[in-house]
């Protein structure tokens, strides 16, 4: 695993710095030990994660989305609570959102939200580690360290990928939580194989290429056949080896590994200029609406889980201006996301989740942070994680539903009180994974993937 030293990416509100590492975890067939490392994937799955032909898109709001701005607004509250916005009506009688989202508007039957999730942390590290893991472990902004897998290298393990030639865990254009690379999607424990392969570059740019899909210099298709030739070869000349089952995954693994970088299928699904400039459009010509597109032509080719990365979502001041940037553009991309599946018949088999570490102050504050009111801008809300919401829609998750409520001021959940292992086992069974999976500690002991492994069972 090579890591690249990418320089500094912008400071959270808690002051820290962050480091930003490109991670080549896969650089060509030429790349030592890559047969190696998908035979340890496939060693450690378990066989209830192939049963099902379903896929996951996580649209991931890296900094903490309000939930009182988006999906569970609060219109009769008093002002500094309800907010600037106004909500509408939607297709669903009883699930508004907010007036910046016309489109999702329109399409609510085919998603569900729940607007009872809460961790009860307002730390960005400790609330993103708790939504991608489900765990607490003790990290915070002062131990940012990860210390469990992230729930899409878990998949990644159990289930691969659902096509041959394409990853099974993918990131557009990148892994992060929080300034973090590979952040809190990476393998941990299970191993940095089980990091997601990222896109790195900007799929909006016209020059846009996946590097990590190019072979190493100077090493070409003719080369690579003779270097599989020649360990053909060498096989046939201990034909006994041939009969023995580590022999045979060998082969197997390496084979994958050659498709991979040889064959067509992740050339196609990374290909994003071969879409109709219609649909470009429908999507939004801007990195995230492209991204959220490259992902579904991800699932359509057999990703198993893919991560869209979404960041700026810290919004201590000048809510009014982000917000009335930003929520449009997420608007854009849900929307053309949802119809999309649809139209191409891959809705009932492709989950769509959308959520962030945690949501905002219910109450906004006066845009100074401490300082004098407006010192800072005008105003916004703070880390709050008593509170959020998570969109799921899709791979046969009941549309048009509203799970749970929070109080008249948006404060804490009035019923149905959920919690990021309820999300993640609701995930796990639309993809057919055992919720109440074990992976083995540092120690040898085995640890359970969820502490609560009960799916929301209202969206299944």
């Amino acid at each position: 695993m090579f890591r690249i030293n990418m320089g500094r990416t912008g400071q959270y509100c808690d002051g820290h710095s962050r480091r930003s590492f490109l991670q080549l975890g896969v650089a060509g067939m030429a790349s030592i030990g890559l047969p190696q490392l998908l035979q340890a994937r496939e060693e450690s799955a378990k066989s209830l994660g192939g049963k099902k032909d379903t896929r996951c898109i996580l649209l991931w709001l890296d900094g903490g989305p309000g939930h009182m701005d988006m999906y569970d607004m609060k219109p009769d509250a008093p002002a500094e609570y309800r907010g600037l916005w106004k909500p509408i009506k939607s297709k669903v009688p009883g699930f508004d959102v907010t007036e910046l989202y016309p489109k999702q508007a329109r399409i609510t039957d085919k998603f569900s939200m729940v607007r009872s999730l809460h961790h009860d942390t307002g730390d960005h590290f400790a609330g993103a580690h708790r939504m991608l893991t489900t765990k607490d472990m003790g990290v915070s902004g002062a131990k940012n360290e990860q210390m469990f897998p992230g729930i899409s290298a878990i998949v990644n393990r159990e289930a691969g990928s659902r096509r041959e030639g394409v990853p099974g865990h993918v990131a557009v254009p990148y892994g992060m939580s929080v300034g973090l690379r590979p952040g809190y999607f990476g393998g941990h424990l299970i191993g940095q194989q089980h990091n997601p392969f990222e896109t790195i570059h900007d799929p909006a740019s016209p020059a846009f290429k996946v590097p990590n899909l190019a072979l190493s210099s100077g090493l070409t298709l003719n080369k690579l056949d003779d270097r599989r030739n020649l360990m053909k070869h060498f096989d046939h000349v201990q034909e006994h080896l041939d009969r023995r089952p580590d022999t045979q995954a060998r082969n197997k693994f390496a084979e994958e590994a050659y498709q991979f970088v040889s064959g067509p299928a992740a050339k196609w699904a990374f290909d994003i200029s071969a879409e109709d400039p219609k649909l470009r459009d429908q999507y939004g010509r801007h990195p995230w609406g492209q991204s959220t597109l490259l992902a579904r032509r991800l699932a359509e080719a057999g990703s198993t889980f893919t991560s869209v990365h979404f960041g700026g979502w810290d919004h201590h001041w000048d809510l009014k201006e982000s917000y009335e940037r930003l929520l449009p553009i997420v608007d854009t991309a849900v929307s053309a996301l949802f119809n999309d599946l649809d139209d191409r018949g891959l809705l009932d088999s492709t989950l769509v989740v959308l959520c962030g570490e945690f949501g905002r102050t219910p109450r906004m504050n006066d845009g100074g942070n401490g300082g004098a009111p407006m010192s800072k801008g005008t105003p916004g809300r703070d880390h709050w994680g008593n509170a959020m919401f998570c969109l799921m829609g899709g791979g046969g998750i009941k549309g048009g539903q509203v799970i749970g409520s929070t109080d008249r001021l948006g404060e804490r959940p009035k019923d149905r009180p959920l919690t990021p292992c309820n999300i993640h086992a609701t995930i796990y069974d639309v993809l057919g994974i055992d919720p109440k999976l074990q992976v083995m500690d540092p120690t040898g002991r085995p640890v359970n993937v969820l502490d609560d492994p009960t799916p929301i069972h209202e969206l299944l």
